[in-house]
């Protein structure tokens, strides 16, 4: 397969086949984020995208599923990516998912129609980085995006039957706005009520901006044991009904997971559990292998 500098994918893409759809992120100005920052954003070519679903053909004899990388993917036009799903169908008639990252403007250029119709095509789940609900903790790092633009994006995925897999970020907001960044990332999480819910712990590159926030004093990262209560606010305030809860990134300091609500209780007595820990912080050395 071809392709450009790192590749990154949900953890749930692990066996999938992954074509460059697009190269780097169409916004790229996280102040959390090191992703794509050697990669100047552009689409690749019809062509040459179902040229690497050729070579894919070739290589591989079973492909359970393909995933559309780089970042926001679903920037594409939809006669680009129903032209790129019809090919999928044809040269992979086993496959039985394609996955792609989605931003919430690469989202809202879409109407539900052509959502539906990319879902027909066999388009099954769009990744979606929420990282936090709160306006200030959006404006802060840079997402360029609303907390009404996160839920309308979200809302039109799920109307459109297809599968929405969020990921929130723990710590986000830093000690100052870490009980708002729960509160109001519960809140959208309600309304959107997508089907995969997975949280992450902020770990900051020494390249990014926030990593320089940090060494100036003007973000104060959580301690291992606030990241926990944080979380803690974040899942009481939940209230969605058959959605897979998961946090067990290598970022975290304690690895929880349910499906909510049934498991809720589970969930927070997962959490308590790690607050009784005493020695958390000696875990901090394993979040970056």
């Amino acid at each position: 397969m071809r392709y450009e500098g790192a590749l990154y994918r949900p953890p749930s893409e692990a066996y999938s086949l992954i074509v460059q759809a697009t190269i780097g992120c169409s916004h790229n100005k996280c102040t959390f984020c090191y992703m794509y920052k050697d990669k100047k954003f552009r689409i690749r070519k019809v062509d040459e995208i179902i040229e690497d679903l050729i070579l894919g053909r070739q290589t591989y004899r079973h492909v359970k599923r393909i995933f559309l990388a780089d970042g926001d993917a679903l920037i594409i036009k939809t006669a680009d990516l129903i032209k790129i799903l019809k090919a999928i169908n044809k040269l992979f008639p086993e496959c039985e998912r394609v996955g792609i990252y989605g931003s919430p403007r690469s989202i809202l250029i879409k109407d539900i129609a052509e959502l539906k119709e990319l879902n027909s095509l066999g388009l099954g789940i769009v990744y979606l980085g929420i990282e936090s609900g709160s306006d200030v903790v959006l404006e802060k790092v840079n997402k360029g995006v609303t907390a009404k633009e996160m839920i309308e994006a979200g809302k039109r995925v799920v109307e459109a039957g297809i599968k929405l897999s969020v990921t929130l970020i723990s710590g986000l907001g830093g000690k100052e706005y870490s009980k708002l960044h729960a509160l109001e990332s519960a809140r959208v999480l309600n309304e959107i009520r997508p089907h995969y819910i997975g949280l992450l712990t902020l770990l900051l590159d020494e390249e990014t901006e926030l990593y320089k926030e940090v060494e100036e004093g003007t973000f104060k990262l959580l301690t291992p044991m606030e990241v926990l209560e944080e979380t803690k606010i974040l899942v009481e305030n939940l209230n969605i009904d058959n959605c897979i809860f998961r946090s067990n990134h290598a970022s975290n300091y304690v690895p929880l997971r349910g499906t909510l609500k049934k498991d809720k209780e589970l969930i927070l007595k997962q959490i308590d559990e790690g607050l009784s820990l005493v020695n958390l912080e000696d875990r901090e050395i394993f979040r970056r292998l």
